[in-house]
């Protein structure tokens, strides 16, 4: 459920009760089984401040979704500090003792849904991943996202031919720390420079785009990926390496307090 639409059954509820002066905690795309969200702390401190009377939230789950710190909180912190919890959909009241008699039990099974679903999304992670699709965030140096699939790779005529430079000069039997060298000698831009716009970091120096080294280069030839760029290499002097791992041996080298999330 959206945040306007938890929003606006908790404004209901408010105004049914006859309750004017209210606020909203809202920790948008903040999972419920961390209680370390902002929004949340923030309504913690103005709790112990004295400032906040009552807590509403939506469900139980708006709350947490780890039962056994939700339930310190109904049942140890609000009420040390004076606190009414009302969750609107789960009927649940602390000034009723009827109310809070179902309430660890939900808790519990918020906690396990949570499970349920965070498994479900890394088996499903790893389906696409098993199936071929790219599931990392940027692409790898090399590469570009497909714009019509961001789970698909394309190789960026930009920067493949520093890549294959790399490779040709590894199966050369060059060292990396040899071949930074080489590259910046060359003047081949290294993977920073194509990403400044990106994270809105800038080179002060010139010189900085062609300060190349042995680590940036361990990196490169250590992605799986180059071997979609680079394919199979055979060199008479050099056995045929389709792998990166091939390579790496070749070279030995919320007063009315409203909590909610997302």
């Amino acid at each position: 459920m959206s945040i306007q639409s938890q929003k606006a059954i908790l404004e209901n509820y408010a105004k049914s009760a006859g309750i004017v002066n209210y606020d909203f905690y809202i920790d948008d795309g903040y999972s419920g089984t961390n209680f370390n969200r902002p929004s949340f702390q923030r309504m913690i401190a103005d709790i112990e401040d004295g400032k906040v009377s009552c807590v509403i939230t939506k469900d139980l789950s708006r709350l947490g979704r780890n039962y056994l710190e939700s339930g310190a909180y109904i049942e140890v912190f609000f009420p040390k500090h004076k606190v009414r919890y009302i969750a609107v959909n789960d009927g649940v009241d602390s000034m009723s003792a009827a109310g809070l008699d179902i309430t660890p039990f939900k808790n519990i099974l918020n906690e396990f849904y949570s499970r349920d679903i965070a498994k479900k999304v890394k088996t499903g992670k790893h389906i696409r991943a098993a199936s071929g699709k790219y599931m990392s965030t940027h692409a790898p140096f090399g590469f570009i996202k497909d714009p019509n699939d961001r789970n698909h790779l394309l190789i960026d005529e930009n920067t493949a031919p520093t890549v294959r430079r790399i490779f040709d000069l590894a199966l050369d039997g060059m060292g990396n720390n040899r071949i930074s060298k080489i590259l910046q000698k060359e003047r081949l831009p290294r993977p920073a420079y194509y990403k400044q716009e990106h994270f809105g970091q800038y080179f002060e120096d010139v010189e900085g785009y062609y300060d190349w080294t042995k680590n940036i280069i361990t990196r490169i030839l250590r992605i799986r990926f180059t071997r979609g760029i680079c394919g199979f290499i055979q060199r008479q002097k050099h056995h045929l390496i389709q792998n990166q791992e091939d390579i790496s041996a070749h070279m030995s080298a919320k007063s009315l307090k409203i909590p909610m999330r997302g």
